[in-house]
């Protein structure tokens, strides 16, 4: 999801919206679709497909100080909330072929659907492009090998160089779109340590650095803008409570924006995002090459972003 900031489209407006003018920029990124075992695919080398539903509701829009915003309508000032239903397809190679560092090699294609509801609709500031394809995203990447140790793996580990290019939807007219219409380098680290033989503990450090935005939102009436970088983690600790077959866990995300967003080459102040996601999970193994996760969080601490809740499934498939 890609909310963009909203300048003066008249002297009213401007009173009310002038606490986001410029936020709201970061492009749609990875929190809370990975969770658990996230540091090697469930079954060593070859093909995967991976489909991903996950529903973002009541997400209320924070201004920097974490208040609540009101949209301008008919009725007068009123809260703002989106609601948006994602579903995202992924295909992954893995080889069992070693290159640097003892690292086997991987590409990661990932591409989502993305759906709009925006509440009050009939607002006069906010407008959302509807459901349509969002950016695709291009990942190869190095998976390590298992650290075996006397009672089985101890820690596994990949590091992805992940990219996100400016295919999706997107309209200037629009303050939501399903693409971000910006190139995006998202790298991570992703790794699982084991400790316990049935006790594991999961993250996916990801970096953000965005490229500049040649079309930016109409009425900011700007030739370019700039989202800040950022640095996102997803992490989770699941405990086996059936064995081969059933894992429950913690699961949550963590956004820092910290670097300004800019205008036509000038930082703007007060436009760093920030938000933390945390709730309770699961992954269920059908069998080796089938995996079932679902995930569900509950956002606080937003700042300049959407603060509501997320349900997560994901369904993977080794083909062998």
């Amino acid at each position: 999801m890609r909310v963009f900031p909203l300048k003066s489209l008249s002297v009213s407006l401007g009173l009310v919206l002038a606490p986001t003018v410029g936020a709201y920029d970061l492009p749609a990124v990875n929190l809370g679709f990975t969770s658990f075992l996230d540091g090697a695919p469930p079954a060593g080398p070859g093909w995967y497909a991976q489909q991903y539903f996950q529903f973002y509701r009541d997400g209320r829009l924070k201004d920097v100080d974490g208040d609540d915003m009101r949209l301008p309508t008919g009725r007068g000032l009123e809260k703002a909330e989106v609601d948006v239903n994602i579903s995202l397809t992924q295909l992954v190679y893995q080889s069992d072929q070693e290159l640097a560092l003892g690292g086997k090699w991987g590409l990661n294609l990932m591409l989502p659907l993305v759906d709009f509801d925006l509440d009050p609709e009939d607002n006069f500031a906010l407008s959302a492009n509807g459901a349509n394809l969002g950016d695709l995203l291009i990942g190869p990447y190095l998976q390590w090998d298992p650290i075996m140790g006397p009672n089985g793996p101890t820690f596994v580990q990949r590091v992805e160089l992940q990219m996100l290019l400016p295919t999706g939807a997107y309209d200037a007219d629009d303050a939501l779109n399903p693409g971000s219409n910006v190139f995006s380098f998202n790298p991570y680290w992703a790794a699982t340590a084991f400790l316990a033989p049935k006790w594991t503990l999961s993250w996916r450090l990801h970096y953000l650095w965005n490229a500049e935005n040649s079309d930016p939102f109409g009425p900011l009436g700007a030739d370019d803008s700039q989202a800040g970088q950022a640095i996102h983690v997803n992490f989770a600790s699941a405990y086996e409570v059936l064995p081969n077959r059933l894992r429950l866990g913690i699961n949550g995300y963590y956004l820092k924006q910290f670097t300004e967003n800019k205008l036509d080459g000038h930082d703007l102040s007060d436009t760093k995002e920030q938000v933390l996601g945390i709730g309770p999970g699961l992954v269920y193994h059908f069998s080796q090459h089938d995996h079932l996760f679902a995930n569900v969080y509950w956002e606080t601490w937003a700042e300049n972003r959407t603060e509501g809740s997320r349900v997560n499934l994901r369904y993977v498939h080794h083909f062998h």
